[in-house]
C-alpha cells in the first residue's frame, strides 16, 4: 500500500497506467480459463471417460496417440442414429473417434473385424494385448450388424484410379501425401473453396502423427507441395452450387 501511495505521489497516473497495462494480461488469462472450462464441459462422456482409463493405464500415452482427436460425437454424419452412437460407444475405448471417412466401405469391413478381434483380447502382441483389453468391450453381432453398414455408408469415396490426373506431379503428390493416412478422396467431395481448409486440417493431423508433410529434408519424389496438392484438388473439384457429393 506505501508503495502504490509512493508511486501515485510521485508519478502521477504512473499508477494508473501500469494497472491499465495488466488488465489485458488479466483479461487474456481469465478468457483462457473460461474456454478451457467450456471445452471440458462440452466434451462427449464418453471421451471423458476414456481419456480418464487412459490416464490410469500404464499404455495409455500409446493409446492417446493412436488417431488424432479429428471428430467429435456430434460431428458425426447422422449423430443421432444407432449406428453414430455405438462408434462412439465402442470405438473411443482404446482411441479417439475415427472419421467414417478414415476407410472406404471395402475397407471398413476389414478394419471392424480387425478392432473387434483385438477387443476381445487377440493379437500379434499376446499377453500385451490382453493387458491393455482388460476392461474393454466388444460389440454384439446384433451391434455391428448396424455399426458397420453405418460406417460403410460414411465411409471415403475414393478418386477414379483413372482420372488423367493422378499421372501429373500434381497428383503423384496428391497421392503419396493421401495416401499415408487413408484412401485417396474424390476431389469432388469438396468444392474449390472448401479444399484449402480441408487439406491444412490435413497437414495439422499428419504433423500430429509424424508422417510426411512435406518437409524438404525427407526427399520425397516428387517432393510434396501443399500448394500443387491445393490446385490439384481444386481443378477437380465439386462445382461450387452443386450440393451433390460423389
Amino acid at each position: 500500500m506505501i508503495k502504490n501511495a509512493a508511486l501515485r505521489l510521485h508519478f502521477p497516473g504512473a499508477y494508473e497506467r501500469i494497472a491499465m497495462m495488466s488488465l489485458p494480461r488479466l483479461w487474456f488469462g481469465m478468457l483462457a480459463a473460461v474456454l478451457a472450462t467450456a471445452a471440458a464441459a462440452s466434451e462427449a462422456p464418453e471421451v471423458t471417460r476414456a481419456r480418464y482409463l487412459w490416464s490410469q493405464s500404464p499404455h495409455g500415452k500409446m493409446l492417446e496417440r493412436i488417431l488424432p482427436r479429428a471428430i467429435e460425437p456430434g460431428q458425426l454424419p447422422e449423430p443421432q442414429s444407432e449406428g453414430a452412437r455405438l462408434a462412439v460407444q465402442y470405438c473411443v475405448q482404446c482411441h479417439y473417434l475415427p472419421n467414417p471417412q478414415m476407410h472406404t466401405a471395402a475397407n471398413w469391413e476389414k478394419t471392424v473385424e480387425r478392432m473387434v478381434w483385438r477387443m476381445q483380447g487377440k493379437g500379434n502382441m499376446g499377453r500385451l494385448m490382453k493387458e491393455m483389453m482388460d476392461n474393454v468391450k466388444a460389440p454384439s453381432e446384433e451391434e455391428l450388424a448396424t455399426l458397420t453398414p453405418y460406417l460403410q455408408k460414411h465411409g471415403q469415396k475414393e478418386i477414379d484410379p483413372q482420372n488423367p490426373g493422378l499421372k501429373t506431379t500434381a497428383g503423384q503428390m496428391f497421392s503419396i501425401a493421401c495416401s499415408q493416412c487413408h484412401a485417396l478422396p474424390d476431389p469432388r467431395r469438396h468444392t474449390a473453396h472448401e479444399w484449402p481448409r480441408v487439406v491444412q486440417r490435413m497437414k495439422q493431423h499428419m504433423s500430429w502423427a509424424n508422417i510426411v508433410v512435406g518437409a524438404s529434408e525427407l526427399r520425397t519424389t516428387p517432393e510434396l507441395d501443399t500448394q500443387e496438392i491445393i490446385r490439384f484438388l481444386q481443378r477437380y473439384a465439386r462445382n461450387e452450387h452443386s450440393t451433390q457429393k460423389p
